[in-house]
């Protein structure tokens, strides 16, 4: 990311880290094939295992459970698509790379609802689990646009009271919260690798060893023989790089963005007053604030923001090119007005207190502009 501006769009995508720029150049530059027999060969292999080995201790699971993917979306679609199930239960807030699949495999389709704060509704979901039929629960532990961390040990726990599996999409939270596998009591979990700073195309799906999926891609035996096809090495070196450094930092950094956002959001109520804060009584991911400003729209904040050299998102960057209405926002209830308004603005490795002060007096200026023109 260019030095001359502000970057706070990390749950969008995270600026490559160094770590894994190194790892990506030396593989690059070595090449090797990891299913070939000579010494090039078995060096792809090593580097394919070690990265195997960091992504499974990021999330205190086992190397073998770790399949390596094209990324987070094709590792949710792995499960929806080809879990042993006769019905799917997900939440209303869940990333389209669980919805969608989850609406065209074609199988009865629970969708529950959250609170105002946006956290699933407990309630809805028990009566959900309660219907005749296997279930797949697919729920994100962290929410992309609001931060918003999902109760998974509860919802776990409902789910095994009815023989149920259940999927976490961890995107978002994987190197940001700490997740213990064995504590989880969980089946699969998706991974993605440049929300850790890694290269985009490259991710993983995590599976207990008693979840069978149907494989989703055929022709060779590579990944244990759960999905053909040559391993993109220096993704998956970057991978492996960017969790080896996400874990060393997890704990510090989460302090440190944590106070961060909650300076800036103090701060922001200081000088706009009327600032909404979605989520805020619930608990969030450190990183993320999603918030809206009175009579100022979203489209105007973040392309105003970005004219002051600022990137922030108006919601999922998986709805690029679109500024439409929260699907979340709406889900916990967000009048569409104030929803219209709404931004997130998402931290990383990258971000300084600098960068928040930067933002505070862009948003400044922006408020004061809308207040001038409004008295002439």
């Amino acid at each position: 990311m260019s030095a001359t501006r502000t970057y706070l769009d990390h749950n969008a995508t995270s600026p490559l880290r160094p770590e894994a720029r190194a790892a990506v150049l030396e593989a690059l530059e070595r090449g090797g094939n990891g299913s070939s027999v000579h010494a090039e060969g078995r060096w792809a292999r090593g580097v394919i295992e070690d990265a195997r080995a960091s992504v499974a201790a990021l999330i205190g699971a086992r190397s073998d459970m770790v399949t390596f993917t094209s990324g987070g979306t094709e590792a949710n679609n792995a499960v929806i698509l080809g879990a042993p199930v006769e019905r799917i239960i997900i939440s209303a807030i869940e990333h389209p790379s669980v919805m969608e699949p989850a609406r065209a495999r074609g199988l009865p389709l629970s969708v529950v609802g959250v609170t105002d704060q946006g956290v699933i509704d407990l309630d809805q979901l028990s009566a959900a689990l309660a219907e005749p039929g296997r279930a797949l629960v697919a729920v994100m532990a962290a929410n992309n646009e609001t931060g918003v961390i999902q109760p998974l040990d509860r919802i776990s726990a409902l789910a095994r009271e009815h023989g149920a599996l259940v999927h976490v999409d961890a995107i978002q939270a994987a190197g940001r919260l700490p997740l213990a596998w064995p504590l989880l009591d969980i089946d699969s979990m998706a991974l993605s690798g440049h929300k850790l700073g890694a290269p985009a195309g490259i991710g993983a799906l995590v599976t207990a060893p008693h979840l069978d999926l149907a494989a989703q891609m055929l022709g060779g035996g590579q990944e244990q023989r759960r999905r053909a096809g040559t391993e993109n090495l220096s993704g998956i070196a970057g991978m492996g790089a960017a969790a080896r450094a996400a874990q060393t930092q997890l704990i510090g950094e989460r302090a440190r963005l944590g106070a961060l956002r909650d300076r800036f959001e103090q701060r922001l109520t200081e000088i706009a007053p009327g600032a909404v804060v979605f989520g805020q009584g619930a608990e969030r991911l450190g990183n993320t604030s999603c918030f809206a400003l009175p009579d100022l729209t979203a489209q105007l904040l973040v392309i105003s923001l970005d004219l002051e050299g600022i990137a922030v998102s108006s919601g999922s960057a998986c709805s690029s090119g679109k500024v439409a209405r929260s699907h979340v926002l709406e889900a916990m209830g967000v009048d569409a007005d104030l929803a219209a308004g709404a931004i997130r603005v998402s931290l990383g490795w990258t971000t300084t207190e600098h960068d928040m002060d930067r933002l505070l007096g862009s948003l400044a200026t922006i408020i004061e502009r809308k207040r001038a023109r409004r008295a002439a």
